[in-house]
């Protein structure tokens, strides 16, 4: 009897033990924006845009003041964070849209996607015991082989395209655009019974309810406020002293800080805030067309300036980042991929070939170099470079740019001319960078097919032409 005894109790001590840890890994937040302004946000400055629950998650966290994305387009630049790999290592350097199509396979649109050898953050994460959810915006390929629930993912509520209406689809908006049909976990479609940002928060808060005993990690892709413009009457009534698409981004706006704060206050309500990890961002710079603003940046998405890779960035941890504070040295999203991985208890030094790095212990002051001697980016046979203060545009049609961004973050005053050694230090370091990267996946057909005979030498040769 006493040895049953002895038995029984550590077996429930066994289980308790381990009810305890679950509890005590920190849970991952990730709620992200897609092509909002720099500008449009109350933390970032905005007067105009409404955005009382993000600028209270800036007080209670730092806010990254230089993040940057991998790209100035949003499928590249999510590629780039789900790896935490610059995604040019891996060929991909554009959207995977109708109309592109593979070197190799000649194959079009949906068949194209984020490589299948590659691991994502889920992947690392559910080893060390995760539950993982995506809500929102998948755009890493529409066949069924690249959906989330086979990239580490256990649970999926959203699209597997790159934009959709925020109203429920009609019969012939899905059947033209299947990719964009709302889908709950694996070829369920449903369409949502509210405007969508809504939704999406809404089943964040039930996926947090159900996994509130053991650690899990949210990447809330939110499409807002990428286009269409549309937004709730109530939210509109909202908007004062705006007109045109400027009313209805900042009524889109509303509706996306509200859901942020629903979620962040569903973390209070279950007793989890304490305990997790929430980092707010975007995809990449806000675009012309929405009418965005990226003050006192230039550019927009699809550039290369400032105003189309740099993005809104806030960390908050409890009792380990300091609430209120700033940091000023380059980020990239590369680095979720580690600081995630680590804040999970797991060890990132030792995932091979990233290229991102542990947040952490820059932010906390534990480390005081800058967490990237450089930052890269290229498209087609455009490079940019960020080294220290300095950074670097190469382009095809005109003579490179140099700019001091600590003292010139606008980039208004190019410095090539007076300083034509950095320029040339900064242009091997970018060749060297570009040597070690892949060809691209696809591309549009009219240029593959102008430049296919151009492109058959050395794979290791960065294409320049």
């Amino acid at each position: 009897m006493r040895t049953k005894r002895l038995i029984l109790f550590f077996a429930l001590s066994f289980v308790f033990s381990s009810v305890l840890f679950a509890q005590k890994k920190t849970n991952i937040v990730f709620l992200f924006a897609d092509d909002a302004g720099y500008h449009d946000f109350g933390f970032q400055g905005s007067k105009t845009f409404k955005t009382p629950n993000l600028d209270k998650l800036a007080t209670e966290g730092v806010v990254m003041k230089q993040a940057y994305t991998t790209a100035a387009v949003c499928g590249p630049s999510r590629a780039g964070l789900l790896t935490g790999m610059y995604q040019q290592r891996f060929g991909i350097e554009e959207n995977n849209v109708p109309g592109y199509m593979s070197h190799s396979s000649k194959l079009m649109g949906d068949e194209m996607g984020l490589p299948l050898h590659l691991k994502t953050i889920a992947d690392y994460l559910k080893p060390l015991g995760y539950k993982s959810q995506i809500l929102g915006k998948w755009h890493l390929g529409n066949a069924d082989r690249y959906h989330p629930l086979k990239r580490g993912f256990d649970e999926f509520y959203g699209f597997r395209g790159g934009a959709r209406s925020f109203w429920p689809l009609t019969q012939t908006e899905a059947a033209e655009r299947p990719e964009n049909r709302l889908e709950i976990g694996y070829q369920k479609y449903e369409e949502p019974s509210k405007y969508l940002t809504d939704a999406i928060a809404d089943e964040a808060c039930n996926f947090m309810e159900r996994n509130k005993k053991k650690p899990f990690f949210m990447y809330v892709s939110f499409n807002a406020v990428h286009t269409p413009m549309q937004a709730t009457k109530e939210d509109l009534a909202k908007v004062k002293g705006l007109t045109g698409k400027r009313k209805t981004l900042a009524a889109m706006t509303i509706a996306l800080d509200r859901a942020c704060g629903q979620i962040l206050e569903k973390l209070k309500e279950l007793g989890l805030e304490e305990n997790t990890l929430v980092v707010f961002s975007n995809d990449n710079g806000g675009p012309d067309g929405s009418m965005t603003c990226n003050y006192p940046l230039s550019g927009c998405k699809s550039n290369n300036l400032e105003g189309g890779i740099r993005v809104p960035c806030i960390l908050k941890l409890p009792n380990v980042i300091k609430p209120g504070t700033t940091y000023n040295k380059p980020v990239s999203m590369l680095d979720m991929l580690p600081t995630f991985v680590n804040a999970g208890a797991g060890d990132a030094s030792k995932i091979k070939n990233i290229d991102g790095v542990d947040l952490i212990p820059y932010i906390t002051g534990e480390n005081k170099a800058a967490p990237h001697e450089m930052l890269f980016w290229k498209k087609e046979n455009r490079g940019i470079i960020r080294m220290g203060d300095w950074k670097m545009l190469r382009f095809p049609d005109r003579p490179a740019e140099l700019y001091n961004i600590e003292k010139d973050q606008e980039e208004n005053n190019n410095l090539a001319y007076k300083h034509p050694e950095k320029v040339k230090e900064m242009f091997t370091h970018l060749w060297n960078w570009e040597c070690e990267l892949e060809r691209p996946l696809w591309m549009l057909k009219r240029v593959y097919e102008e430049n296919a005979m151009k492109r058959m030498d050395d794979k290791r040769t960065p294409v320049l032409d």
